[in-house]
């Protein structure tokens, strides 16, 4: 039986950074260029969001332990807000810090963020971007947060900060710098949080996909589920064999993350965009949030950002 994909949630401006939070049976993502926060609950057929001042939203992680505290990212800066999930802003915000303040980076902001096994927040950052398309390259850089006011830089020169996901039984990261149009690897120790020896496991030069990839998540079986930006696709893959299991195409063009989700975590929840890129179709649904059923996988819930893991 294929996959079923519906429409869940009304469209936004640039859909990313989706979260199943299992306590609250919800799904947590934000619009970027529409600075907002969103919550969906399934149950209840529920849909709230909270508009966010200051810049670009791009990362939403629950922090461990409470059930309306936030780790989000505001242009450069990563903050905790408080949020109830009903309200249309936050009670509260506090600013953690702010990244890439030197020359030539101050038109930078942070893009995907997640926190990965231990709770340490991945995020990463990429240049200005003028115009839809007409970026400037190798302006990023891939941290951890290690502190309340300090980062630890593990990668730079990335053009756009993307996709994340880890593989604990095999000590595996796998990142997504979208241009690059790879999925690379790196051997992950998760006591010391570094990464090393990069490796690509998937190419969409190599298999003819157009767009890039962006947002990902991994199943119980190890393999990974990749959206692809202007391909309007998740592939199936498996990064042991760099073999392409699966493609599930979306009524929308811009597709930009995905989480599994669910009372069995077995629903693939997808963010999309409506971005105007001259030449390309949006889709009919084009900033959709959508879920897909039926794949037959199960997936890992998000981990939630741990305060206590800073120094």
């Amino acid at each position: 039986m294929a996959p079923i994909v519906e429409v869940v949630a009304d469209r936004v401006t640039l859909g990313e950074g989706p979260h199943w939070d299992v306590k609250s049976q919800s799904l947590y993502y934000v619009d970027i260029l529409g600075q907002a926060i969103h919550k969906y609950t399934p149950s209840e057929n529920k849909h709230t969001k909270a508009n966010i001042e200051g810049g670009p939203v791009s990362l939403l992680v629950p922090v461990e332990g409470t059930t309306d505290r936030f780790l989000i990212s505001i242009g450069r800066k990563l903050v905790i807000v408080t949020w109830d999930g009903v309200s249309e802003t936050p009670s509260k915000i506090e600013e953690l810090l702010e990244v890439e303040n030197e020359s030539g980076l101050t038109g930078n902001r942070f893009n995907d963020g997640k926190a990965d096994p231990s709770g340490r927040l991945w995020a990463g950052t990429m240049g200005p971007e003028p115009e839809i398309g007409k970026l400037e390259p190798e302006k990023g850089s891939l941290y951890t947060l290690i502190g309340k006011r300090e980062v630890k830089k593990h990668l730079s020169k990335v053009s756009i900060s993307n996709g994340l996901a880890w593989n604990i039984p095999l000590k595996k990261m796998y990142y997504i710098d979208s241009p690059q149009r790879t999925v690379d690897q790196y051997d992950y120790d998760m006591q010391k949080g570094t990464i090393a020896n990069r490796r690509v496991i998937f190419d969409l030069d190599v298999h003819n996909i157009p767009g890039v990839p962006d947002g990902m998540t991994i199943d119980t079986d190890g393999n990974l589920w990749v959206a692809v930006f202007n391909g309007g696709c998740l592939l199936h893959i498996d990064p042991r064999t760099s073999k392409l299991l699966t493609t599930i195409k979306f009524p929308a063009n811009q597709i930009t993350a995905a989480a599994f989700g669910g009372p069995n975590m077995d629903i693939l929840y997808v963010t999309s965009a409506q971005l105007v890129v001259k030449g390309v179709e949006q889709g009919a649904q084009a900033g959709a949030v959508f879920k897909v059923t039926g794949t037959g996988a199960k997936g890992v819930p998000g981990y939630n950002f741990k305060l206590d893991i800073l120094k």
